[in-house]
C-alpha cells in the first residue's frame, strides 16, 4: 500500500501510518478502523479524568498496528526506500484517549498534573523514534494539529513549549544521527521560533529542487527541516537551500 500510493502521488517517498491514532490505540485506546469513506477515529473515550491518563500502561512495540507499523517500515528500507514515519504530539494521541475539554479544564486547574502527563507521552514518543531508528526508518514527520495556538490560545500554546515541546527535542536531538532527520509541522516549527527555543539556519543541499527532495537529501546534514508542511512536497527550493532548524 505504501509504495502504491507513493506511485500514485509520483512521490519519492513512502509514508506510514495511514491515520493518527496509532500511538493512541496503543496505550489502549479503543479504535475504530473506519471504512473507505472515513479512516480510522477514536471509537469511545477509555478515560474520563486526566489521572487517568498516568496509570495506561506502556506501549508494546512487540503487537497491534503500531508493530505491524514498524515491520512495514524496516520491509521498505530494505527495499531501498525512504520511509517517513509519521508521529503524533501529545494532543493528537489525547483525541483518542480523553474527552479534549477535560485536558483543557486540568491544564488551567492543575498544570502540575498535566506536566506529568506531558512526561509521560513524552517518553512513549521517544521510545517510539528510538524503534523507528532501530528499523531503518530515515524521516520522522513529527506534528501536533490538535494543539495548534488556535486551539490551545497565546497563553497555554507557550506552556506547552516549555513543558513538553522544548523537552521533546532537545530528547530527540540526541537520537538523530547522519541517517535520519525530523521534518517538523510548521506549527510546531513557529512555535519553537516564536519562544526563542529555536532559530533558522541555511542549509545548502547542493541545487535547486523541491521540499520533498530537499528533505532526503538534508539527511546527515540537518537534524530538524521545518520550513513548509510535509505535504507540501513540490514546494520549491530556488536557492538550493533548506531552512534547518537549530535548537537554542
Amino acid at each position: 500500500m505504501p509504495k502504491n500510493l507513493k506511485n500514485y502521488y509520483k512521490s519519492n517517498l513512502c509514508e506510514l501510518p495511514f491515520c493518527h491514532t496509532v500511538e493512541g490505540e496503543a496505550l489502549g485506546g479503543k479504535v475504530n478502523l473506519g471504512d473507505e469513506n472515513i479512516g480510522p477515529r477514536a471509537k469511545e473515550y477509555i478515560c474520563t479524568t486526566t489521572e487517568e491518563l498516568l496509570a495506561l500502561p506502556k506501549i508494546d512495540f512487540s503487537k497491534g498496528r503500531i508493530s505491524e507499523v514498524l515491520k512495514a517500515c524496516k520491509s521498505l528500507r530494505e527495499q531501498g526506500e525512504n520511509v517517513v514515519l509519521n508521529v503524533s504530539g501529545p494532543f493528537t494521541i489525547m483525541n483518542v484517549l480523553i474527552e479534549p475539554t477535560a485536558v483543557f479544564k486540568t491544564f488551567r486547574k492543575n498544570p502540575e498534573l498535566i506536566r506529568e502527563v506531558f512526561d509521560k507521552f513524552q517518553n512513549e514518543i521517544i521510545r517510539f523514534i528510538e524503534e523507528a531508528k532501530k528499523s531503518g526508518v530515515n524521516i520522522i514527520s513529527y506534528a501536533d494539529s490538535s494543539g495548534g495556538l488556535n486551539i490551545l490560545g497565546p497563553k497555554f500554546a507557550e506552556q506547552v513549549v516549555e513543558m513538553f515541546t522544548y523537552p521533546l527535542f532537545k530528547r530527540m536531538d540526541k537520537i538523530i544521527d547522519k541517517e535520519m532527520v525530523i521534518v517538523l509541522c510548521p506549527k510546531t516549527t513557529f512555535a519553537l521560533l516564536g519562544t526563542d527555543k529555536a532559530m533558522w539556519k541555511d542549509v545548502s543541499i547542493g541545487a535547486p529542487t523541491n521540499y520533498e527532495e530537499g528533505c532526503i537529501k538534508a539527511i546527515g546534514l540537518a537534524k530538524f527541516i521545518g520550513q513548509t508542511c510535509m505535504k507540501n512536497k513540490d514546494f520549491k527550493l530556488k536557492e538550493g537551500n533548506i531552512k534547518a532548524l537549530e535548537l537554542l
